[in-house]
Protein backbone atom coordinates (compact mmCIF):
# COMPACT_ATOMS: atom_id res chain seq x y z
CA UNK A 1 0.00 0.00 0.00
CA UNK A 2 1.47 3.38 -0.80
CA UNK A 3 0.89 6.48 1.72
CA UNK A 4 0.45 9.96 1.22
CA UNK A 5 1.42 12.33 3.78
CA UNK A 6 -0.13 15.72 4.51
CA UNK A 7 1.96 18.31 6.57
CA UNK A 8 1.11 21.40 7.17
CA UNK A 9 3.10 24.23 8.24
CA UNK A 10 3.18 27.72 9.73
CA UNK A 11 6.32 29.26 11.31
CA UNK A 12 8.02 25.68 12.05
CA UNK A 13 11.79 26.92 10.90
CA UNK A 14 13.15 24.89 13.51
CA UNK A 15 11.45 21.68 13.03
CA UNK A 16 10.82 21.16 9.53
CA UNK A 17 13.76 19.69 8.11
CA UNK A 18 13.99 17.10 10.99
CA UNK A 19 10.20 15.83 10.85
CA UNK A 20 10.87 15.38 7.09
CA UNK A 21 13.66 13.49 7.51
CA UNK A 22 11.63 11.52 10.31
CA UNK A 23 9.02 10.93 7.83
CA UNK A 24 11.51 9.99 4.88
CA UNK A 25 13.65 7.11 7.25
CA UNK A 26 10.46 5.37 8.04
CA UNK A 27 9.85 2.08 6.27
CA UNK A 28 7.03 2.76 3.80
CA UNK A 29 6.00 3.22 0.53
CA UNK A 30 5.73 6.87 0.18
CA UNK A 31 2.96 8.23 -3.13
CA UNK A 32 3.89 11.73 -2.53
CA UNK A 33 4.58 14.01 0.97
CA UNK A 34 2.65 17.15 0.26
CA UNK A 35 3.77 20.18 2.24
CA UNK A 36 0.98 23.18 2.43
CA UNK A 37 2.83 26.34 4.05
CA UNK A 38 -0.25 28.57 5.60
CA UNK A 39 2.34 31.78 5.22
CA UNK A 40 4.81 31.06 7.28
CA UNK A 41 6.69 34.33 8.06
CA UNK A 42 9.94 32.87 10.03
CA UNK A 43 12.19 31.95 7.45
CA UNK A 44 9.95 28.41 6.98
CA UNK A 45 8.88 29.27 3.35
CA UNK A 46 12.39 29.75 2.25
CA UNK A 47 13.22 26.61 3.86
CA UNK A 48 10.95 24.73 1.62
CA UNK A 49 12.51 25.91 -1.22
CA UNK A 50 15.04 22.62 -1.35
CA UNK A 51 12.05 20.04 -1.25
CA UNK A 52 9.85 21.78 -4.75
CA UNK A 53 12.34 19.43 -6.99
CA UNK A 54 12.70 16.60 -4.72
CA UNK A 55 11.24 13.38 -5.92
CA UNK A 56 8.07 12.19 -3.76
CA UNK A 57 7.26 15.93 -2.56
CA UNK A 58 4.76 18.73 -3.38
CA UNK A 59 5.16 21.89 -2.04
CA UNK A 60 1.92 24.50 -1.95
CA UNK A 61 1.70 28.14 -0.31
CA UNK A 62 -0.80 29.74 0.86
CA UNK A 63 -1.04 33.43 0.14
CA UNK A 64 -2.31 34.35 3.89
CA UNK A 65 -2.81 32.33 6.88
CA UNK A 66 -6.02 30.27 7.01
CA UNK A 67 -5.71 27.49 9.45
CA UNK A 68 -4.62 24.00 9.47
CA UNK A 69 -7.92 22.72 7.93
CA UNK A 70 -7.34 25.02 5.33
CA UNK A 71 -3.66 23.36 4.34
CA UNK A 72 -5.34 19.69 4.76
CA UNK A 73 -8.42 21.57 2.32
CA UNK A 74 -5.73 22.28 -0.22
CA UNK A 75 -3.96 19.20 -0.28
CA UNK A 76 -6.38 17.38 -0.83
CA UNK A 77 -7.08 17.95 -4.11
CA UNK A 78 -3.79 16.78 -5.09
CA UNK A 79 -4.01 13.03 -2.77
CA UNK A 80 -2.77 10.07 -4.76
CA UNK A 81 -2.14 6.40 -3.25
CA UNK A 82 -3.94 4.51 -1.25
CA UNK A 83 -3.77 6.03 2.60
CA UNK A 84 -3.57 9.34 3.63
CA UNK A 85 -2.07 10.44 7.26
CA UNK A 86 -2.27 13.66 8.71
CA UNK A 87 1.44 14.92 10.28
CA UNK A 88 1.73 18.06 12.21
CA UNK A 89 4.97 19.92 10.98
CA UNK A 90 6.71 19.94 14.70
CA UNK A 91 8.24 16.79 16.44
CA UNK A 92 4.53 15.99 18.94
CA UNK A 93 4.06 13.10 16.75
CA UNK A 94 6.41 9.92 15.76
CA UNK A 95 6.49 8.81 12.52
CA UNK A 96 7.77 5.87 13.02
CA UNK A 97 4.16 5.14 13.76
CA UNK A 98 3.25 4.88 10.45
CA UNK A 99 4.60 1.25 9.86
CA UNK A 100 1.88 0.27 12.41
CA UNK A 101 -0.93 1.69 10.45
CA UNK A 102 -0.41 0.22 7.43
CA UNK A 103 -0.13 -3.16 8.86
CA UNK A 104 -3.36 -2.37 11.14
CA UNK A 105 -4.92 -1.37 7.59
CA UNK A 106 -3.71 -4.68 5.45
CA UNK A 107 -4.58 -7.06 8.26
CA UNK A 108 -7.79 -5.23 8.99
CA UNK A 109 -8.61 -3.86 5.59
CA UNK A 110 -9.66 -0.97 7.94
CA UNK A 111 -10.78 2.52 6.11
CA UNK A 112 -9.83 4.49 8.75
CA UNK A 113 -7.54 4.67 12.00
CA UNK A 114 -6.55 7.15 14.67
CA UNK A 115 -3.43 7.18 16.87
CA UNK A 116 -4.44 7.46 20.23
CA UNK A 117 -2.30 9.79 22.86
CA UNK A 118 -4.11 8.22 25.80
CA UNK A 119 -3.66 4.50 25.47
CA UNK A 120 0.27 4.90 25.20
CA UNK A 121 2.17 5.94 27.80
CA UNK A 122 2.68 9.28 27.39
CA UNK A 123 1.74 11.36 30.31
CA UNK A 124 4.88 12.19 32.24
CA UNK A 125 6.52 14.94 33.59
CA UNK A 126 2.59 16.41 34.05
CA UNK A 127 2.59 20.35 34.82
CA UNK A 128 -0.57 22.08 34.86
CA UNK A 129 -0.60 22.97 31.86
CA UNK A 130 -0.45 19.66 30.46
CA UNK A 131 -2.58 17.92 33.00
CA UNK A 132 -5.12 20.65 31.43
CA UNK A 133 -4.50 19.88 27.85
CA UNK A 134 -5.69 16.01 29.28
CA UNK A 135 -8.68 17.16 30.67
CA UNK A 136 -9.50 19.30 27.23
CA UNK A 137 -9.26 16.44 25.15
CA UNK A 138 -10.97 14.09 27.64
CA UNK A 139 -13.86 16.45 27.57
CA UNK A 140 -14.08 16.71 23.93
CA UNK A 141 -13.35 13.09 23.10
CA UNK A 142 -16.53 12.05 25.63
CA UNK A 143 -18.50 15.00 24.08
CA UNK A 144 -17.79 13.53 20.60
CA UNK A 145 -18.53 9.92 21.64
CA UNK A 146 -22.07 10.89 22.57
CA UNK A 147 -23.15 13.12 19.67
CA UNK A 148 -21.11 10.85 17.56
CA UNK A 149 -22.26 7.36 19.02
CA UNK A 150 -18.54 6.30 19.05
CA UNK A 151 -16.56 4.40 21.26
CA UNK A 152 -12.53 5.84 20.42
CA UNK A 153 -10.21 7.25 23.25
CA UNK A 154 -8.84 10.62 21.60
CA UNK A 155 -10.58 11.95 18.69
CA UNK A 156 -8.78 15.07 18.21
CA UNK A 157 -5.51 12.94 17.58
CA UNK A 158 -3.58 14.73 14.74
CA UNK A 159 -2.87 11.05 13.03
CA UNK A 160 -6.06 9.99 11.41
CA UNK A 161 -5.14 7.90 8.61
CA UNK A 162 -7.75 7.06 6.58
CA UNK A 163 -8.33 5.55 2.95
CA UNK A 164 -7.58 7.96 0.12
CA UNK A 165 -11.13 8.05 -1.65
CA UNK A 166 -13.13 7.71 1.53
CA UNK A 167 -11.20 11.54 2.72
CA UNK A 168 -11.87 12.53 -0.33
CA UNK A 169 -15.30 11.64 0.09
CA UNK A 170 -15.63 13.67 2.88
CA UNK A 171 -15.56 17.18 1.35
CA UNK A 172 -14.09 19.21 3.95
CA UNK A 173 -15.18 22.82 4.44
CA UNK A 174 -13.52 23.83 8.10
CA UNK A 175 -10.07 26.36 7.94
CA UNK A 176 -8.84 26.24 11.64
CA UNK A 177 -8.50 23.02 14.04
CA UNK A 178 -11.98 22.48 14.33
CA UNK A 179 -11.35 20.10 11.08
CA UNK A 180 -10.53 17.42 13.35
CA UNK A 181 -14.06 17.19 14.65
CA UNK A 182 -15.64 17.57 11.41
CA UNK A 183 -13.41 14.84 9.94
CA UNK A 184 -14.46 12.50 12.98
CA UNK A 185 -18.49 13.40 13.05
CA UNK A 186 -18.38 12.85 9.00
CA UNK A 187 -16.91 9.40 9.46
CA UNK A 188 -19.30 8.74 11.80
CA UNK A 189 -22.57 9.56 9.93
CA UNK A 190 -20.70 7.43 7.15
CA UNK A 191 -21.04 4.60 9.44
CA UNK A 192 -17.02 4.26 9.17
CA UNK A 193 -15.95 2.44 12.12
CA UNK A 194 -12.82 4.05 13.32
CA UNK A 195 -10.06 1.71 14.44
CA UNK A 196 -7.36 2.84 17.08
CA UNK A 197 -3.49 2.03 17.83
CA UNK A 198 -1.51 3.81 20.64
CA UNK A 199 1.17 6.23 19.55
CA UNK A 200 3.97 8.28 20.84
CA UNK A 201 3.66 11.53 21.45
CA UNK A 202 5.57 14.07 22.96
CA UNK A 203 3.43 17.54 23.45
CA UNK A 204 5.11 20.78 23.74
CA UNK A 205 3.77 24.04 25.57
CA UNK A 206 3.07 27.59 24.23
CA UNK A 207 6.40 28.82 24.52
CA UNK A 208 7.73 25.86 22.84
CA UNK A 209 5.44 26.80 19.24
CA UNK A 210 1.91 25.04 20.77
CA UNK A 211 -0.46 27.15 18.32
CA UNK A 212 -4.24 25.50 19.85
CA UNK A 213 -5.85 27.73 22.26
CA UNK A 214 -8.57 27.23 24.56
CA UNK A 215 -11.04 29.34 22.08
CA UNK A 216 -10.40 26.25 19.43
CA UNK A 217 -12.15 24.27 21.81
CA UNK A 218 -15.26 26.20 21.75
CA UNK A 219 -15.29 25.96 18.09
CA UNK A 220 -14.47 22.13 18.21
CA UNK A 221 -17.89 21.94 20.13
CA UNK A 222 -19.39 24.01 17.65
CA UNK A 223 -18.60 21.94 14.77
CA UNK A 224 -19.54 18.71 16.44
CA UNK A 225 -22.76 19.76 16.72
CA UNK A 226 -22.81 21.75 13.17
CA UNK A 227 -21.79 18.41 11.24
CA UNK A 228 -23.88 16.20 13.41
CA UNK A 229 -27.02 17.75 13.31
CA UNK A 230 -26.79 20.32 10.13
Amino acid sequence: MFLSVIIPVFNEVNTIDEIVERVLNTNCKFKQIIIVDDNSSDGTREKLEKYKNRDLFKVIHHNQNSGKGACIKTATEFLLGDYVIIQDADLEYNPNDYERFLKLAEEKKCDAIYGSRVTGNNYKNLNLFRIFRIFANFFLTFLSNIINQQKITDAHTCYKFIRIDLFKSLNLSTDDFAICPEITTKLSKLGVKIFEIPISYNGRTFEEGKKIKLKDAFKAVYALIKFRFF
